[in-house]
């Protein structure tokens, strides 16, 4: 208590309950490069000799969780060429311990070739209920059409979606196929077994596909059986991309694009290995999100092109979609 009134606060001035506009931008900033509230209370004091607690940092960064719901209910295109859905996982604190969390991100590419994160959920299993609710969601949104959807074998996934857009095409990653079938295959194997499997899967058609993996299989079977089982289990999500020519088969073939921008998020998120809720990987996120997508500003190069063959492809229901 000052009893002649003669102390100016410097962080908060006399009869404001907050922070100024230009230090909240700040704060959330930092925020969003994915420092700790603790790192920004410490960062601030050494730069400006100011003294803010990290709850109350942690109350300014929560005012950007009604935009974070706004953002997440915001209404999207009509039809999407293609959306790529994957998962990255988090710790979060959840009741005293410590749990393993999911995020689930739809990176959607429009008819114009613009590619944009159309959703973005916190979950604990995937499943084709789960699947459901977002699908679902997405088409709330105004989503009528997906031409083709790309996954990297996620559970309940393909039945969801046929469920709510049972005319898209689903492509399973085939990057994705290729690490998870080759990860116990021996050393001294691998460069044998990678130079047939490509064989597999940089066939000209999926008839010349399908004879080089029963080729593989005669040959590798009795090593590795599980390669060939795997791959023949899963031939129709797997096999998707073959009916397209190569422009659309380097768009679908493999989920690199949302890899791309996973690999960004983890760049923020490095620092920290437990999230305090749900609510703070929220909105971490979403800050994260909004800083990357910024650039995202122009359309792919060859796309042109691609647009051409799709509109060709997929003819009929372009039209019904009035597009």
């Amino acid at each position: 208590r000052d009893r002649k009134g003669e102390y100016e606060p410097q962080l908060i001035p006399k009869y404001q309950n907050t922070v100024t506009q230009d230090m909240e931008e700040k704060i959330i900033s930092m925020y969003a490069k994915g420092m700790t509230t603790g790192d920004i209370e410490a960062h601030l004091k050494e730069l400006y000799d100011l003294d803010i607690s990290d709850s109350t940092i942690s109350r300014i960064t929560d005012k950007i969780m009604p935009l974070v719901k706004e953002w997440q209910e915001r209404p999207l295109q009509e039809i999407y060429a293609v959306v790529y859905m994957d998962a990255i996982h988090y710790h979060v604190r959840s009741e005293g311990r410590i749990v393993k969390r999911a995020v689930y991100i739809a990176l959607g590419i429009d008819m114009d070739g613009k590619k944009d994160v159309i959703g973005m959920y916190v979950g604990e299993n995937e499943g084709a209920k789960f699947w459901l609710s977002i699908i679902n969601g997405l088409k709330n949104r105004g989503v009528q059409d997906i031409l083709i959807a790309c996954v990297d074998g996620l559970n309940g996934f393909p039945q969801a979606i046929e469920a709510v857009y049972p005319k898209t095409e689903i492509q399973q990653c085939i990057i994705h196929q290729i690490r998870n079938t080759t990860n116990y295959v021996s050393y001294k194997d691998l460069k044998k077994l990678m130079a047939d499997l490509k064989m597999v899967y940089a066939a000209p058609d999926e008839a010349a596909a399908l004879e080089e993996l029963e080729s593989f299989g005669e040959k590798w079977n009795s090593k590795y059986p599980k390669i060939y089982k795997s791959w023949s289990e899963r031939w129709a999500t797997l096999s998707t991309y073959f009916k397209y020519p190569n422009e659309v088969r380097k768009l679908i073939y493999t989920t690199n694009a949302i890899e791309g921008f996973n690999r960004q998020l983890r760049k923020v998120t490095k620092s920290r290995t437990v999230f305090p809720s749900d609510d703070s990987l929220l909105k971490m996120l979403y800050l994260a999100t909004m800083d990357i997508t910024k650039k995202w500003t122009g359309r792919r190069r060859d796309w042109s092109q691609i647009r051409a063959q799709l509109e060709i492809y997929f003819e009929e229901r372009l039209e019904k979609a009035e597009f």
